[in-house]
């Protein structure tokens, strides 16, 4: 039996935050929608409710049934999970009239009770609410306050039950991982059981079950994602998988001999197909984001099922996708942030049944199944490229000498990265999460080269640092490499003539463009 913490996601920036603390405590969880906690699920141990975008008093305000949970599992809420709970069992959750946001220190703790065990005096919290609770339910006791707010952690004396007003799983909440710890091992009694070792084993049995002897289409792009699903199922059922590498004509400059080249040690049967013509023709005119990424994630199938045919056989389509991106392409409360390329173009008539054996792993977990398969290391560090590929890094419709343009920038940027050695002697790529550059097609400006006047496009570097890309902070690199790179950008690119660093940090803004 593989236990599991259930997150119910009320629609906060940070719900898939507790999910990677509590991955991060070897335990698997899922993260399900406010209103479809799972009924009859033996694996169940424990309950978090996260916070939310609204108050409890707003008309579309999201509500449970907490009875479908509360007195059958442990449970915490956090932020507006705990003032739900409140709201719900007799409690008052009122507005204060201003904000509390950004860090608190709990200046009372009962390090007593469970949930706070190996607590500091003092220790720091991080705030984000606009209502706050002002009475606790008759069940209930105060576990935690801060100068400002009583009601920071309550525990209920009937039935197992913890909220908190704080988030632990941010960074500033600076015990959170504690928090979370004493709740998801100690109180949930989680056994802590979730690795790479184990998921390597448990997902090559599940697909041999799940596949028989059929045969599997797996779609490459040479990043640690397909790369790490390409491995395991061959694994798991050997010459009956069949890898396509798919030209869409919008890859980095050389990536496809590049990629074809990287696989050649690994035993794969892949086959390369340049659907580049499709791609352009298709794409023609088109500049809204969501359309690119329909229309690549729509042509993407369509060469697959003309591919399909020739492999008589095939009843699989393969893919890497990872939570992260099931996650991202849906918000809670139903507004698309954007569409992932795996899971936001599928057409219904798709004559091959899905199969995504990395659909519950983070980023950075995918990267330890990857060591723990014993990958090569280049395939496993390199950083995450997007299936839509350069067509979501250019502003603007697609056009072939666009992407020549973001090509050849792109390709000097990532190289002058691995070619830098930072102080520890490693590369500044290695130190970086991920990395790009976006074309600002729709943008000209006006320079001078020699004595002449231009007028063309700017580019934007972008570069990230990150642990599962939930939230990414901008790289701070150094002065003299951007120097080096605007430089070699602006004198050997044709048509840029301006070279910017984008510093936005994940959220408010995603790490693509678009």
């Amino acid at each position: 039996m593989q236990q599991k913490i259930i997150i119910l996601d009320f629609g906060s920036q940070t719900t898939q935050l507790i999910g990677r603390r509590v991955r991060e405590l070897d335990t698997f969880c899922e993260i399900l929608p406010y209103n479809k906690f799972p009924k009859d699920d033996p694996n169940i141990i424990g309950v978090i409710l996260s916070g939310s975008p609204y108050s409890v008093h707003d008309k579309e305000a999201f509500k449970c049934d907490l009875s479908a949970f509360i007195g059958k599992y442990p449970v915490l809420g956090i932020c507006y999970g705990a003032q739900f709970i409140a709201y719900s069992n007799g409690g008052k959750v009122e507005q204060t009239g201003t904000r509390e946001y950004g860090r608190a220190n709990l200046a009372e703790i009962d390090t007593k009770n469970p949930l706070f065990k190996g607590f500091e005096p003092n220790s720091q919290v991080w705030m984000s609410h606009g209502d706050t609770i002002t009475a606790i339910p008759e069940d209930c006791h105060v576990i935690g306050s801060t100068n400002d707010v009583k009601f920071a952690a309550y525990a209920s004396t009937k039935n197992p039950v913890w909220a908190v007003q704080f988030h632990p799983e941010v960074f500033h909440t600076t015990q959170g991982k504690t928090l979370l710890k004493n709740f998801v091992v100690d109180i949930c009694g989680s056994r802590q059981e979730w690795s790479p070792a184990s998921f390597v084993d448990s997902t090559i049995q599940e697909l041999r079950e799940q596949l028989g002897n059929d045969r599997v289409i797996l779609g490459l792009s040479g990043g640690v994602d397909s790369s790490v699903c390409a491995t395991l199922l061959h694994r798991a059922i050997g010459k009956n998988l069949t890898c396509i590498f798919v030209d869409h004509g919008m890859l980095r400059k050389n990536e496809f001999k590049k990629v074809m080249d990287a696989y050649q040690g690994l035993g794969l049967n892949v086959i390369g197909v340049d659907a580049s013509e499709k791609f352009f023709a298709d794409l023609a005119g088109v500049t809204d984001p969501e359309k690119k990424r329909k229309i690549i994630g729509r042509d993407f199938v369509e060469v697959f099922n003309a591919e399909a045919k020739k492999i008589t056989d095939a009843k699989w389509l393969a893919q890497g996708t990872i939570y992260p991106d099931r996650i991202e392409s849906l918000s809670i409360t139903g507004m698309t942030i954007k569409s992932h390329h795996n899971v936001g173009g599928l057409p219904k008539d798709m004559k091959l049944q899905l199969c995504e054996p990395l659909k519950w792993l983070f980023k950075d977990e995918v990267r330890r199944v990857g060591y723990q398969l014993q990958m090569p290391e280049r395939l496993i560090k390199r950083h995450p490229f997007p299936g839509p590929g350069l067509a979501v890094r250019i502003l603007g419709d697609i056009t072939r000498e666009k992407v020549r343009i973001l090509q050849d920038a792109d390709d000097i940027y990532i190289e002058e990265m691995h070619n830098y050695t930072m102080p520890d002697g490693t590369s500044l790529y290695d130190n970086i999460w991920q990395a790009g550059t976006v074309l600002l097609s729709t943008i000209r400006s006006v320079g001078v080269m020699g004595d002449e006047r231009t007028y063309e496009h700017p580019v934007a570097l972008r570069a990230v640092t990150s642990q599962d890309a939930m939230t990414a902070d901008w790289a701070h690199l150094p002065y003299d490499f951007m120097a080096k790179v605007s430089n070699e950008i602006i004198n050997k690119v044709k048509g840029v003539n301006r070279v910017c660093y984008d510093i936005s940090s994940k959220p408010p803004s995603t790490i693509e463009w678009e």
